[in-house]
């Protein structure tokens, strides 16, 4: 068996798939996110609750916000009491089994990339919109393995110069300790960012969903902030499209429910690209918000497939 588990900032969802990686159960606990050991202590406890439904040591892939450095350090905000520990080290003592830990928006390309909205493609970029904006590359099937893990962080991407005047944007602190970073426009939190910009007259601070509902009623603060989000979102996947030429983009989050959002950005991406080159087809996730867990299994199983093939390449894991 093969468990999957997708760790957020709010909930830890963990998935116990079969060998084809057909859903077995799942369940959700909150995210412990101020003390480290509660936080080890409650996977822990969700990974033995998998083994004993299923009576057997599963494979244990694990998605989290944030990213991993050369010594196998976490960084993230999302879960601070995490951050700057090795928490793969942590679990394969508590669990004496190997634990393989990505982003959470990498697993999310790897379950889309391999049989998911991806699938016949080469190489499939994926995209996550909502309450941040990260993603990555995928080719054969495979994660593409950057220098430091970061390829493909495209909401860290700057926004240019051009299009700061255009709309008049004023300049923006991210969390990662840059400025101008495209998620603070782009995201949920910053469409509803560019809604308050617009609207001088009403000092409004309406939802993502409320202000697409606005939108689609011809609202014209929503027009207004709407035009501005898809141009701003052509120009960031416009960046995209230069750098990794994918085959395909997939997108997840939140926002790429917004309807026809795959026809307005390939509109919004091409004035944005030089010559005759054009956007690749853009489309939703197949399996939508599962497609975390599923990812992590199928980490979980790939890897497994490297050490039953490759055992001398594998990392020495010193259990207690």
């Amino acid at each position: 068996m093969f468990y999957g588990l997708d760790i957020g900032g709010s909930k830890i969802e963990i998935a116990i798939f079969n060998p084809d990686l057909q859903i077995i159960n799942n369940w959700r606990v909150d995210t412990p996110t101020i003390d480290y050991q509660e936080f080890i202590d409650a996977i822990v406890t969700m990974v033995c609750q998998a083994d004993a439904q299923t009576g057997q040591s599963g494979h244990v892939g694990i998605g989290l916000p944030g990213v991993i450095d050369a010594n196998n350090l976490l960084l993230s905000a999302n879960i601070p009491c995490a951050s700057g520990k090795n928490v793969s080290h942590d679990l394969q003592q508590r669990l004496q089994r190997h634990i393989v830990i990505e982003n959470d928006s990498r697993c999310f390309v790897l379950s889309e990339a391999v049989d998911g909205a991806g699938i016949g493609h080469n190489n499939v970029f994926c995209a996550i919109i909502g309450t941040g904006a990260a993603g990555g590359l995928a080719i054969n099937g495979q994660l593409y393995q950057s220098r430091q893990g970061i390829a493909g962080e495209y909401g860290h991407m700057q926004l240019s110069g051009l299009l700061q005047q255009k709309y008049n944007l004023p300049v923006r602190a991210c969390g990662c300790g840059l400025l101008n970073c495209y998620e603070r426009f782009i995201s949920g939190p910053g469409l509803q960012f560019l809604y308050t910009h617009f609207d001088n007259a009403n000092n409004q601070q309406p939802t993502a969903p409320e202000i697409i509902k606005r939108w689609q009623q011809n609202e014209a603060v929503a027009v207004q902030t709407m035009d501005c989000y898809f141009d701003l979102l052509g120009a960031c996947f416009a960046n995209l499209v230069i750098v990794y030429d994918p085959d395909i983009i997939v997108l997840g989050g939140g926002l790429s429910l917004i309807n026809k959002i795959g026809e307005r950005l390939n509109q919004a991406i091409d004035p944005y690209l030089f010559g005759q080159f054009s956007a690749p087809p853009i489309v939703g996730a197949k399996y939508g918000d599962a497609s975390g867990v599923r990812g992590a299994a199928l980490l979980a199983k790939q890897a497994l497939s490297v050490r039953a093939t490759r055992p001398n390449i594998t990392q020495n894991i010193q259990l207690e």
